[in-house]
């Protein structure tokens, strides 16, 4: 990964992950990450609690590959 420091971007969002009655996915974006100044370790911010599912942490999408969804 690359180092963020120089700019406000996070280098990873942070998604709630759970299943529907039929076994989709539900993606839901709860928070995001940033590495620290000194390179070691990540700062995580999240606007909510997910109390069930799994938390999944991934790069954010470019321009060109956010036209495909969540994840």
């Amino acid at each position: 990964m690359t180092n963020t420091t120089d700019t406000n971007a996070p280098a990873l969002i942070a998604w709630q992950v759970r299943e529907n009655r039929r076994g989709k996915p539900i993606w839901t974006r709860v928070g995001a990450a940033w590495h620290h100044s000194n390179g070691s370790g990540l700062s995580i911010q999240l606007d909510s609690l997910p109390f069930e599912g799994r938390l999944v942490l991934l790069p954010p999408k470019t321009a060109a590959t956010a036209e495909g969804g969540a994840a």
